[in-house]
């Protein structure tokens, strides 16, 4: 059985909305795949085991803060492992990784 997530609005990193202006180029996720998400500001990755009516459904696999890059073992009722779905219409872009403050000198 699969966890219910309320998960963020991908905003402008959704995935929809940058191939609604190229579709021909648009994949649709297949087992295997790994997808991002939103849940509670942070990055959700997840593993896909089935694609059902634009659906995902899968495990996750990492739970990131997007801030400092750090790795989390469960956010609110979110867990490492934990089922879910995972709608087209949520799926987003990771954003960009926090730059390094530390010169290399």
């Amino acid at each position: 059985m699969h966890k219910h997530v309320e998960w963020d609005d991908p905003g402008h990193d959704s995935v929809i909305e940058y191939y609604a202006k190229d579709p021909n180029e648009y994949a649709r996720p297949y087992a295997g795949c790994i997808l991002s998400a939103r849940f509670q500001g942070k990055v959700v990755r997840i593993k896909v085991a089935a694609y059902v009516e634009d659906t995902s459904i899968g495990d996750v696999v990492a739970l990131i803060d997007p801030s400092n890059g750090g790795r989390l073992n469960s956010l609110g009722k979110l867990s490492l492992g934990d089922t879910v779905r995972l709608p087209d219409e949520y799926r987003a872009f990771e954003p960009p990784k926090p730059e390094d403050d530390e010169d290399d000198d």
